[in-house]
């Protein structure tokens, strides 16, 4: 599990598009029913919302193996057609903001099957404030921008595309939701005139981003759990309460912080800092026994 709380305006690639969106993409893209075959693009366009959820996935499962899978020879004869058509097509029409993404990424990742795939996933764009969490075994990319990522412990990454690196293709597509739809971008709580609070949908952890004006200070109160502070812009000072420890603190410093401990924050300048520790909702169920 991963949440991203942006930094400034962020891209990312991540989810599988809803079902009308990929039948659309069947249709205007001749590139990619080339690569998974007439069986799976059927059998995609012959599907409908009100079909069981398993069958979704498994239609969705199929052709994106088959993208994933296709030789290195069919994949170099895609994407040179695609580039091709796109260009062509940019002298009569403005391109979609998924197509101009895809030229993009061939640019930077030519003959790779994840300008291709691509299609399959969402185009999110993100400004500072906004964040969104990505369940276990959900495809995503980060394509531009600056972010703050929090994961939970993980024994393994398998890559899909816009890589050089190894690509476990067989794991990867054994092991995704293929959960369809678009994801839901979280704004935070205000805690008060400078902190926000974004409490994803798992036990695991939970973050905070203030956003401090020079010369102004802020009270992160106790928790019961153990906490981490990644400074990202600014200067300060930090005091812990307990132990009237005052630490000089700026910008790329990372501090841990004990259970139990108010930490009072002083800004010299303009200061960005993130907190995260154990959602605060885990708690809350330990301590009333449920």
């Amino acid at each position: 599990m991963v949440l991203l709380p942006i930094l400034n305006i962020v891209s990312h690639l991540l989810f599988s598009i809803s079902l009308q969106e990929l039948k659309d993409v069947l249709h205007t893209v001749p590139e990619i029913v080339e690569m998974i075959g007439d069986a799976d693009t059927n059998r995609v366009l012959l599907l409908n919302d009100e079909d069981d959820e398993d069958d979704l996935k498994s239609a969705l499962r199929s052709a994106f193996t088959q993208l994933m899978s296709a030789s290195k020879s069919l994949i170099s004869k895609a994407i040179s057609e695609l580039k091709r058509r796109l260009n062509s097509e940019s002298e009569v029409r403005p391109l979609t903001a998924k197509e101009a993404l895809v030229l993009q990424l061939e640019k930077q990742y030519p003959d790779d099957v994840g300008v291709i795939a691509a299609f399959f996933l969402n185009y999110v764009k993100l400004t500072p404030g906004e964040a969104l969490h990505l369940g276990a075994n959900e495809p995503h990319a980060y394509i531009s921008g600056e972010c703050i990522e929090c994961m939970a412990t993980s024994d393994n990454v398998i890559r899909a595309g816009l890589t050089p690196k190894f690509r476990d293709v067989q794991t990867l597509c054994a092991m995704l939701t293929y959960k369809q739809g678009f994801p839901e971008i979280l704004q935070g709580v205000p805690m008060n005139p400078y902190i926000t609070k974004y409490i994803p949908p798992f036990d695991e952890f939970e973050v905070d981003r203030c956003v401090l004006p020079g010369g102004a200070s802020v009270v992160f109160p106790a928790s019961p759990g153990p906490s981490i502070f990644l400074v990202a812009g600014g200067e300060g000072t930090m005091l812990h309460e307990e132990s009237h420890r005052s630490d000089v603190i700026s910008e790329g410093d990372v501090l841990f912080v004990p259970d139990e401990a108010e930490i009072n924050i002083t800004s010299e300048v303009e200061l960005l800092i993130f907190r995260t520790g154990v959602n605060h909702k885990f708690f809350d169920t330990f301590m009333n026994g449920k």
